[in-house]
Parts: structure tokens; sequence; C-alpha cells
């Protein structure tokens, strides 16, 4: 294998590329290939945690999130652009609180480059004046992918790698919305939560004619250290196929694999109002899981004020995520934010990921601008120090196509106060069923309605002809010292066949 270095702008600019390719700690991969990285993890975890981040200048930490913004990439410095090939790179400028730091290093086959940080990538305001102390020790704060997904004469996002472990994708048609990250340690739980962060990234010269790139990573942090392979296929649904190892330094007893990070401030369901010109603000509005049995699941998503984790207990399962299932521009009211082309994240696991759970961690927010929602998968057995682990799965980015489960769906959920009952509340669903329809004065369906420590009463269904939806409405009255209520609805036919997937429901009275 081949290292070099890309020179983009003064002789002056080695010291930084020398840095850049020995990592600081004097440990290279044997080959930029995922056995490559493998290994170099396999070695940074037999070596205490040392925070691979150098100092960076006062001027560039006081930057604030306006004046990042006023520094743009220069396009005209993309990778493979004088190439004219498909896929294209830019740049995260550092600064503010872009405090990650990465590395970052072209493979064309046995030859690895390494691309050191420079001025000459970025456009910077002609009122702002910097001096080569500014840049002292500074790196990339992340990259970006761009590819014609939308026009084939024009480039656009289609994934962004930035912070820790985060990655943004969008698929044809949306806007960035939700996040993915490679792991996730101790979150949602009252031990403090640990981000394992990239430090080092090796990007693939793509074909001339090639539909998928592929890039791989190294991660640390203090307990352990992961090597991450991704392979992406942008398009209408956009995959994202993930393979990453793990090697702990340390007993790891709640790790997440593959989590998704979303915003929920409120919507249909939410019994917290704000004052919001907007009926609804979120990125996501449930949880989907298909578990290893088959059955699909909805979980809304909800803000109550209050911090809540709930764990679906599964073996093998099939697929969870985070979807935006309500697309129309009308409940959101924001052509700005543009809610309604948010995408939505379908993990689907390869092999056989054992028995665990599917997290959901819902923190309370009073705002738009803070992620408060968490889905990931967490092994039932801790991850033992000396030790490695290892999944792969694929996340399909897209809209309401991504992974709609093949029976009934809940499209909408709402619940209000029942007058003169403090602790009772009415719930009303829709569910769409295509092809299943009231036959003649009768109902050919009917719900099946169960509460986890409260009392159902009145549930009723009926036929919804605007939105050719089934209507399911009931009402239930927590029991004395219940602090939530499990609910759980699924519809099915007069010969007792399942037709939807289950509704399942924290309420807090």
């Amino acid at each position: 294998m081949r290292v070099s270095v890309v020179l983009v702008a003064l002789a002056a600019m080695w010291g930084a590329a020398a840095k850049a390719e020995d990592a600081g700690d004097g440990l290279r991969p044997s080959s930029p290939d995922f056995a490559g990285i493998k290994a170099l993890a396999r070695q940074l975890a037999s070596r205490p945690y040392v925070d691979h981040r150098q100092p960076v200048s006062p001027r560039l930490l006081e930057l604030s999130y306006d004046q990042l913004n006023q520094i743009t990439f220069n396009d005209n410095k993309s990778v493979w652009r004088r190439e004219r090939l498909p896929f294209q790179m830019q740049f995260v400028h550092p600064g503010g609180d872009r405090k990650d730091q990465i590395d970052v290093n072209l493979v064309d086959g046995d030859e690895v480059t390494a691309v050191p940080f420079s001025r000459e990538f970025f456009n910077y305001d002609a009122n702002s004046r910097y001096n080569w102390a500014d840049f002292r020790n500074a790196k990339f704060g992340g990259f970006r992918v761009l590819y014609p997904i939308n026009r084939n004469d024009k480039l656009d996002e289609v994934i962004v790698f930035q912070g820790a472990s985060y990655f943004r994708v969008v698929p044809a048609a949306h806007v960035y919305g939700l996040s993915a990250r490679v792991l996730a340690v101790n979150c949602g739980v009252e031990e403090t939560e640990e981000f394992p962060r990239f430090r080092e990234f090796w990007v693939d010269r793509p074909d001339r004619e090639g539909q998928t790139l592929k890039i791989r990573g190294v991660l640390d942090s203090e307990s352990l250290v992961g090597a991450a392979e991704f392979t992406i296929e942008p398009g209408a649904e956009t995959v994202t196929r993930v393979s990453v190892a793990i090697y702990p330094r340390v007993d790891v007893h709640r790790v997440g694999i593959a989590p998704l990070t979303s915003m929920y401030w409120f919507g249909k369901n939410t019994q917290l109002r704000f004052d919001d010109v907007r009926p609804e603000v979120h990125d996501s509005d449930g949880m989907q899981i298909q578990t290893g049995a088959g059955d699909w699941l909805w979980r809304p998503l909800d803000n109550t004020g209050r911090l809540r984790t709930s764990a679906f207990v599964d073996k093998g399962p099939k697929g969870f995520g985070l979807f935006q299932r309500e697309t129309d521009p009308m409940c959101y009211q924001d052509s700005h934010a543009q809610y309604h082309r948010r995408p939505s994240a379908w993990i689907r696991p390869v092999g056989d990921w054992g028995t665990g759970s599917v997290r959901l961690v819902e923190i309370p927010t009073d705002a738009e601008f803070h992620d408060n929602i968490v889905a990931f998968w967490e092994p039932a057995q801790p991850l033992k120090a000396g030790e490695s682990a290892e999944y792969s799965y694929d996340i399909a980015w897209g809209g309401q196509k991504a992974e709609l489960p093949p029976v009934g769906r809940v499209v909408s959920t709402r619940s209000g106060a029942i007058p003169g009952q403090m602790r009772a509340r009415r719930f009303v669903l829709d569910v769409a069923c295509p092809g299943l329809e009231p036959q003649g004065s009768g109902f050919n369906v009917e719900p099946v309605v169960f509460a986890a420590r409260g009392r159902i009463a009145n549930p009723g269904i009926g036929y919804h002809a605007p939105q050719r939806t089934w209507r399911v409405s009931f009402d239930v009255a927590a029991e004395e010292g219940a602090e939530t209520v499990e609910l759980r609805v699924r519809l099915r036919k007069e010969g007792g066949d399942v037709c939807s997937e289950t509704w399942t429901y924290c309420w807090t009275p």
C-alpha cells in the first residue's frame, strides 16, 4: 500500500499533512480495506484511550453559528470535480460548536492519499481577517457527499458525516431530517452518555459510471473502538449498507446498535400545548418495528415533559425505524422547514442479531432545535473487554414507501380529555386498510383494544369515508397509582384474521 499526501496550498501545509498521516499515535492500517481498518481498531482498543482532538485557536472556537455559515465551500475544490465523477466530496469547516476533528484519506486501488486541512477549500467573508496561527492544528469538522440524485445536470447532497459518529442522509425529493449514528453508549440511562467519535475516514474513488460509494472509518471513545464501513446507494430510496465491528476496552453494559436520532416537539397526540402558529412540528412522528416473529408495531412519538424510555424485547428483529408518516404540508403550515419532506429511516438487520430490545428514548423539549428522540437496538448481553462484536444492516431512507407494513397501518392518533374524569382520556385512531371497505350496511372489521394498568370503555369503530380509513375510538381510565398506561390496538376481520399493525402507546395520565 502506498501512502501519499495531497498538497493543496503551500509548502507550509506539509506539517499538517504529516500529522494526518500518523493520526497522532503512530498506528496506520496495513491496508485501507475493511479488514485493515478493523485490525487498526483492534490495535487501538489494546491501548488506553487518548482524545485525538488537538487544541484549536480561540478564533475558531469563538465562531458563532452565523459566522460559520458565512464560510462556504469552494465548489471548484470539490474532490473528483475535475474528473467529472458522479460522486463529489466537500469538507466541513471547523470551529464554534464543531469541536470534532477528522482526518480524511482518498483510496484509489492500493494508493492512499491523505487530505490535510487548507483554507484553499473554503470561501471566507471579505471582512473576516484570519492569519495562519488561527488555523494551527485545524482539521476538518466533517464532510459531505454530492450526487445527481434529483437531476442529471445538478449535484445535490446525499450524505454528511459531522459530529461524533453521526451521519445524515437525504433521498431524492426530500430535505435533511433525522440522523443516524454508528454507536450509542449509555443512552437513556442515569450514567453519563458516551459519544464515540470518528477520528479518521478512508473514501474509495468511485467508478466513472458507478452508482455506489464506499466509505470506511474508525471511531474511538473511553469504552470502545469501532470500525465502520458504509456503502451508499443514492436514489428515490437512498440506502446505506453498514457494517460495524466493536472492540471494547472495558465491559460495556449498555450499547446501542444502529441508533437513529430525531426531533418531536408536538403533534396531533401531544397533550402539552405550545404557543406556536403551526399545528405540528416534528422530524418523525412514530417508531415502526417488525419483530422477529413477523409482527408489525407502530408507536407514535410524544413529548410528555418527562424523560421516558421504552423497551420492546425481541429476538432476531426484522426491522425498526423512525418514520414521518404525516406528509400533508397543511398539517405543518411551514414552507420554510418543510417537515412534510423529512425522510423516514428503516433499519434492516443483516443476519441474526440475537436477543435484545429495540429501545425508544423520548426526551422533553420546548423547541424544535433540539433532537430529543433516539431509537436503537440494545443487545441483551453486555460487550466484554477484549472481545469483539460485529453487526451489519441496511438503512433505507425515504418517504412513505421506505418500508410500510403489508397490512393496515395507523395514519393518525388523536386524544382528548373526557369531561368530569381527571385520569381518563378518549383516543381516536385512523387506520388505513387498502382494499378493505365496508360491505353493505355492516362493518366487517372490529377493534381489539388492550390496556395495562387501565380500564377500557366504549370501544367502537366506523368508516371515515373522506380519508378512506377505519376510525377506532375508545376511552381509557388509569388505575389508581398508575403513572403510565400501556395501550394496544389492532384490527381483525370477522373471521379472526389480523388486518392491521399493532398500535402501541404509552399514556401518561
